[in-house]
C-alpha cells in the first residue's frame, strides 16, 4: 500500500497537484469545494473553497474557470465555461450536464446522467463529458453504463470498461447512420482521476498496474 501510494504522489507531482492529493489524503472525505480557481456560482453567486454543495444545487465555471468538489461519495472536476445541475430528493441520482466539460467518479449506487444527445445509467463508476454543438464526448473511464441517444433509442447500449476502452461521440442528428460513434480519449487524465477517487477515500481499479496511463 505504502508502494502504490508513493507511486500515485510521484504521478500527481508530474501533474501538478501532489500537494492537493496529500491534502485529500490528510482530510479525508470532507463534502463541499475543494478547488476553486477562477469565477464559479452555485446557484447564481459566487462560491468559494469549503462551502458546501449539496443536492439541487447548480455549478457554473466562467472562461478560465475550474471547480473541484464533492457530494456525498461522488466527486467532480468541472472545467471552464460549463454548468451542471444536480438533482435533489427523489431525484438525488440525477446530473444534468448542460454545457462544457466535467470528469466525475461516483460511488456505489445507480446515476442518472443526462446530456444534449442522450441518457447515461451508470453505476459506481468514472466518466467525463464534454458537451459540444450537435454532439455530446463521452468517456466511460472504467465501469458500466447504459447509453440511450435521444435521437435514436433503438441504439440503446450496455457498455464495460476498465480503462478508457471505449470513448465515443453521441449525436443529435437522426439522420445520421449511428448516433453513437468511436472517438479517442481526450482532455482527461489518469492523474485527475486519481485525485478525485482520492478525494472521496478511494483508488481507481488501474492504480498500481504497471504501463497503465493516460
Amino acid at each position: 500500500m505504502k508502494t502504490s501510494r508513493r507511486r500515485l504522489l510521484r504521478a500527481l507531482a508530474a501533474g501538478g497537484i501532489a500537494g492537493l492529493l496529500q491534502h485529500a489524503l490528510a482530510a479525508g472525505a470532507t463534502p463541499g469545494l475543494r478547488r476553486v480557481r477562477g469565477a464559479v456560482t452555485i446557484n447564481g453567486r459566487p462560491a468559494q473553497e469549503g462551502q458546501i454543495v449539496a443536492p439541487g444545487d447548480r455549478i457554473a465555471t466562467a472562461a478560465g474557470a475550474e471547480a473541484i468538489y464533492v457530494i456525498g461519495t461522488d466527486a467532480f472536476l468541472q472545467r471552464e465555461s460549463s454548468q451542471v445541475h444536480f438533482g435533489a430528493g427523489a431525484a438525488a441520482d440525477f446530473m444534468r450536464v448542460v454545457s462544457g466539460k466535467i470528469l466525475s467518479v461516483f460511488g456505489r449506487g445507480e446515476r442518472r446522467i443526462v446530456v444534449s444527445t442522450a441518457t447515461i445509467g451508470i453505476r459506481g463508476t468514472a466518466c467525463y463529458i464534454e458537451e459540444e454543438p450537435g454532439r455530446s464526448y463521452f468517456c466511460l473511464c472504467y465501469g458500466s453504463a447504459e447509453i440511450t441517444p435521444s435521437a435514436a433509442p433503438q441504439e440503446r447500449e450496455l457498455i464495460h470498461t476498465e480503462h478508457h476502452d471505449h470513448p465515443i461521440y453521441i449525436h443529435a442528428d437522426p439522420a445520421m447512420p449511428k448516433s453513437m460513434v468511436p472517438a479517442e480519449v481526450v482532455n482527461h487524465t489518469d492523474v485527475e482521476l486519481t485525485l478525485l477517487e482520492s478525494l472521496v477515500g478511494r483508488v481507481p481499479p488501474f492504480a498500481g498496474k504497471s504501463g497503465i496511463q493516460y
